[in-house]
């Protein structure tokens, strides 16, 4: 009797079922294949690791990123260890992938362009970081103690490949061809007020009576609590939302709410002999657009220096006053990529463009979708599950 599991060879022999461990084994590789063409061509798992994009995502919030929805990109390095990003698992150091083949940028078609206003995840542009951004806070402190030099060097370690160098999630508040300005942290997108995310936070200075806030009412409200928050006697500072500050002013021991600015620590492009720019009062700044020409001279070549030498492969150098593109002399520069401007929700608590600049369009990993699972205080937070990301 001929049975189904019994299949007969060119020679007319009977060949034997696989035994259950091949059929696991078989069943296993099938498994990791298909898990990593879905990791790398449709969605991508992720978590927040920080509060710069509170109160809109939290530390601890599971995400899905969607590849599809800007087009997959082909990876750069595609001999990898699998289920790995660049380092292998119980390991500090040693590399999860083989820069043996090497693939240039490549794209495939996706549903939408990146727009303004969507939370999108993408390698950090600037050099290449040891840790993830950890506290966006903790980086301020180095910087003021150590100096912003200091602090990249301590950080950078080895040039990884542009699809292996660390995740990061902002919101793009300007795309290519976008000109953007940031006055007393209210960010203008030409000439137009951009919205402002209704979960986002930025410090506001709260002037009362003199009485403290009730610490149970403002954790009802989700407010922030900042260290040594108090100023003086009925001055206090928070990271509040425009809800929370709506809420606030009903508030009888309330007198005043108004933005705080601290000191500013120094931005992009770090040239203060032409650009004098602080975090909150900040351009107007070109978005680099694919196809667009713009002059380069001493006074602009800080802002496109990056563009033109390391995201977009050109040597620049500087003779007698003019400047050289790959040895031919050049006073203007046509961009080859489109550039976005991103920025996180929590404005006074973020390592965002206003620090490091743009990102090409070859760093995009996808589009922030849905948030599966969130975890915080102790316990599971039900309210976020399966909530999409806006």
């Amino acid at each position: 009797m001929n049975l189904a599991f019994w299949k007969r060879n060119k020679e007319g022999q009977s060949r034997k079922k696989k035994s259950a461990v091949r059929e696991w084994l078989d069943a296993a590789i099938f498994a990791v294949i298909a898990a990593t063409l879905i990791r790398t061509f449709i969605f991508e798992a992720y978590t927040i690791p920080t509060p710069s994009m509170e109160k809109t995502l939290l530390v601890n919030d599971f995400l899905f990123v969607s590849k599809i929805s800007y087009g997959a990109r082909i990876p750069n390095t595609p001999l990898a260890v699998p289920f790995t990003h660049h380092t292998l698992p119980f390991t500090k150091y040693s590399k999860a992938y083989s820069e043996a083949v090497h693939w240039p940028y490549k794209r495939l078609p996706g549903f939408t362009d990146i727009k303004r206003n969507d939370v999108v995840v993408f390698n950090f542009p600037e050099g290449d970081t040891v840790a993830l951004e950890q506290q966006d806070q903790s980086y301020y402190g180095l910087v003021r103690s150590l100096g912003r030099d200091a602090v990249w060097e301590a950080y950078h370690v080895t040039s990884r490949p542009v699809d292996k160098r660390e995740n990061y999630i902002k919101r793009c508040v300007a795309e290519a061809g976008d000109t953007l300005s940031i006055k007393d942290g209210i960010v203008f997108v030409n000439g137009r007020q951009a919205p402002i995310p209704p979960e986002s936070e930025r410090r506001y200075l709260v002037e009362t009576t003199g009485d403290q806030l009730n610490p149970e009412r403002l954790e009802e409200l989700g407010v922030t609590a900042i260290p040594d928050a108090a100023l003086s006697t009925g001055l206090f500072v928070y990271n509040l939302t425009p809800g929370n500050v709506a809420a606030l002013k009903n508030f009888s021991v309330i007198k005043n709410i108004r933005p705080y600015f601290s000191t500013g620590l120094p931005v992009f492009p770090y040239d203060t002999a032409h650009y004098h720019w602080t975090e909150e009062n900040f351009g107007p700044l070109y978005i680099p657009k694919k196809g667009a020409t713009v002059k380069i001279d001493s006074s602009n070549i800080a802002i496109y220096d990056r563009i033109i030498r390391v995201y977009e492969g050109n040597k620049l150098e500087s003779k007698n006053g003019r400047f050289y593109i790959n040895g031919q002399p050049a006073d203007s520069y046509t961009f080859k990529m489109n550039y976005y401007w991103m920025m996180g929700d929590n404005r006074n608590n973020s390592l965002d463009s206003r620090y490091w600049g743009f990102v090409p369009e070859d760093h995009v990993v996808g589009k922030a979708w849905l948030i599966w699972m969130s975890y915080g205080g102790g316990s599971i937070r039900w309210s976020r599950l399966f909530q999409t990301i806006k």
